[in-house]
């Protein structure tokens, strides 16, 4: 056996000194290939348990979200964008999440966020619940007996202090996972109750929290959820509330120390030394794209800033701290088919997991990147190396765009079903609206990377769906090297619990 070994190694050796270094002519990709072998020889796992985990979710950030975000990021710096990296990617440790739900091969957001906050997966538009409730359940008595414990829940009853920060409503299937139990998701305020059902509303169970101290951060939009009908809001919209109740009142009647803002000047001027519950609420709805938010009337904070607020108030807490952080616009850039403004979300997105990132010592936070499930959004056909993701496929050698069987150019980015280029006709029930366009429209003169372009879609419907592909979990920190491999979601839940040593 050692002679033959020796045979092989001799062989090998004669054949390098006949055709020279594999990558003579690419030297640059040679070296970043045995740079990353040395750096990965480096790994060294850390096995203590966990004072803080951040868990940060990209609502809808499937792997093609992420590659086109990637380039368009190293695009919008100057560079060809596919040898770039966004923060997360930078994660030593990378695993795959099966997105299904109990009952759906292609999920939404609640069962799917339920199962990394639960350990369980339960059933479409169900949060907090096991699989026996099925959805729009009405009594509470009796979905009660399936109710489940969730991360958030036991981190307040172990002293940890927790967070939930997105640019969705609060009340939205994603963060309200986190804090809330209900058969509907779509029940966020009282107004959207059913005359004959119990279950209190989403917004209702956040300020009725009864674990620990309560939320120590819950920032995001949906401010109309929280008012009532008779109040009109600082930018014009009116409360949704039939109760009457004002909860963003009764946050500060609730806690000591606590602070309501609903604007870009207030969450400035909060002092995270001197405030111990932080609610934010800035929009009536979900928060603008941030494509979009320089042009809000009254001002919103980034991602990132509020990330960084959260972490402030957060850390005070010498036992440590759980916080959710959602890019949650990623998703509703991808149902109206504008890749514009899902990746530029992801780019932001981005930059709060680098801010949190240099805020935190990596030998006490274990930071998990992932999403809660993917979109048939594609990235394809044979564009040259930094042709313009947002545009049309050019070859290389070329300089005109490659054209279809029908004659006419195609995007790189496109979605398998969704509103597509092609505008609706006016008027009518949106369901049954015809494209105006009878096939694909001429991309000839249009221009694809304008922010308010829509990628072509194959099936036409009035919204793109969710698909039901794996999504990638990235991780870094104590138990990070846990996440390996193919994992069921719930898996995320089971990781954090035994890292905070709350199992």
């Amino acid at each position: 056996m050692t002679r033959n070994f020796c045979k092989c190694a001799i062989s090998s050796l004669v054949i390098v000194l006949v055709i020279g270094p594999v990558y003579a002519d690419e030297p640059e990709w040679f070296l970043q290939g045995r740079a990353a072998l040395e750096a990965a020889k480096q790994l060294t796992p850390v096995t203590a348990k966990a004072r803080n985990v951040i868990l940060f979710v990209g609502d809808g950030m499937s792997m093609s979200t992420v590659t086109a975000a990637r380039i368009l990021d190293g695009q919008l710096n100057g560079g060809p964008g596919e040898d770039n990296l966004l923060s997360f990617e930078r994660l030593p440790y990378v695993a795959l999440s099966k997105t299904y739900s109990a009952n759906q091969q292609t999920p939404d957001s609640a069962p799917t966020m339920s199962a990394m906050m639960t350990g369980v997966k339960t059933n479409d538009g169900v949060f907090g619940f096991s699989a026996a409730v099925k959805r729009k359940e009405k009594k509470w008595k009796d979905i009660q007996k399936h109710r489940l414990v969730n991360l958030l829940e036991k981190a307040e009853t172990r002293g940890l202090s927790t967070g939930v920060v997105t640019t969705a409503r609060l009340t939205h299937a994603t963060p309200a996972a986190c804090y809330a139990h209900t058969s509907e998701r779509e029940w966020e305020s009282d107004a959207d109750l059913p005359v004959d059902t119990d279950v209190p509303d989403i917004a209702r169970q956040l300020l009725e929290f009864t674990y620990g101290d309560g939320l120590e951060v819950a920032m995001g939009g949906g401010r109309r959820e929280f008012l009532p009908v008779s109040v009109t809001d600082g930018e014009g919209k009116r409360g949704r509330r039939k109760d009457h109740r004002d909860l963003t009142r009764e946050w500060l009647e609730q806690y000591d120390d606590a602070a309501y803002v609903w604007n870009s000047e207030q969450f400035h001027k909060v002092d995270s030394a001197t405030t111990d519950h932080l609610l934010g609420l800035f929009e009536a709805s979900h928060m603008e794209y941030e494509a979009d938010r320089a042009e809000d009337m009254a001002g919103e904070p980034s991602l990132t800033e509020m990330t960084e607020k959260a972490i402030q108030i957060l850390s005070k807490n010498p036992k440590g701290y759980f916080l959710h952080v959602e890019s949650g616009r990623i998703d509703h850039g991808h149902h109206a088919t504008n890749a514009y403004r899902a990746l530029t979300d992801t780019i932001e997105f981005s930059n709060a997991v680098r801010r949190a990132m240099e805020m935190v010592d990596p030998a006490e936070t274990l930071i998990i990147v992932t999403a809660d499930h993917s979109h048939v959004f594609t990235m394809g056909g044979y564009p040259k190396r930094g042709n313009p993701i947002l545009g049309t496929v050019v070859m290389p050698g070329k300089s005109e765009p490659a054209r279809a069987a029908d004659g006419k150019p195609y995007t790189t980015l496109s979605y398998a079903n969704g509103r597509g280029f092609a505008q609706l006709e006016r008027g009518g029930d949106t369901r049954y609206r015809r494209p105006i366009h009878h096939g694909r429209a001429d991309l000839h003169d249009v221009d694809t990377i304008d922010e308010g372009f829509h990628q072509e879609a194959l099936v036409p419907l009035p919204k793109e769906t969710h698909s039901g592909e794996d999504v990638a979990i990235y991780a870094g920190g104590p138990m990070a090297h846990l996440f390996h491999g193919v994992q069921e979601q719930h898996y995320v839940f089971h990781v954090m619990a035994y890292a905070l040593g709350l199992r």
